[in-house]
């Protein structure tokens, strides 16, 4: 197979920052044109973000405090995969039940996306997940401090397209939800 002439050609790759949750790389590259030149990006494992409906037909979401934008987010739960996870199905169903203390009787794949290409290498995964109930207590990371509440999809929708909503993930999974699901 012939090489894309768009591809760069990668020389060298070094971690240059770790923290919990992302590593920063920095990748020496060589582009299509000859020019050599560094290359920076997120790294980290791959996301699960669950968009839950109750057997009411609500909407489990979730309020975030969001140190980066220095407010409360509205979204959804998202978590990241752990090496011992199974499937993405049983991250979805890990994340969903740590963040609202919720659990699915079924999980359904709706799409798999690059939301940041240009400066990450995540890949998120979207599942819609049907008769959520409230079984057990949140079980939060030291860094979370999460609100639960449900909604209609109406007005969760209602709220993405008056701009309420900001999180992308949450505009994103909902948006493709009210396109292509049963939305």
């Amino acid at each position: 197979m012939s090489r894309d002439p768009l591809a760069w050609e990668t020389l060298d790759r070094r971690v240059a920052y770790t923290c919990p949750g992302f590593d920063v790389v920095n990748e020496s590259v060589r582009l299509p044109d000859g020019t050599e030149t560094d290359f920076d990006y997120l790294s980290e494992p791959a996301s699960v973000c669950v968009l839950p409906f109750t057997p009411d037909g609500d909407v489990v979401c979730i309020e975030e405090w969001r140190q980066a934008v220095d407010r409360v987010s509205h979204g959804l739960p998202v978590g990241g995969t752990e090496p011992d996870d199974d499937d993405l199905e049983a991250a979805a169903r890990r994340e969903l039940a740590e963040e609202t203390g919720y659990e699915a009787d079924r999980l359904e794949p709706l799409t798999t996306v690059e939301p940041a290409n240009g400066i990450a290498d995540v890949v998120l995964h979207f599942f819609v997940a049907h008769g959520c109930r409230p079984t057990a207590e949140q079980r939060l990371d030291h860094n979370e401090s999460i609100r639960v509440s449900t909604m209609p999809f109406e007005e969760l929708l209602e709220a993405v397209r008056k701009g309420t909503i900001r999180d992308g993930r949450a505009v994103l999974g909902v948006s493709y939800y009210h396109l292509f699901g049963d939305g």
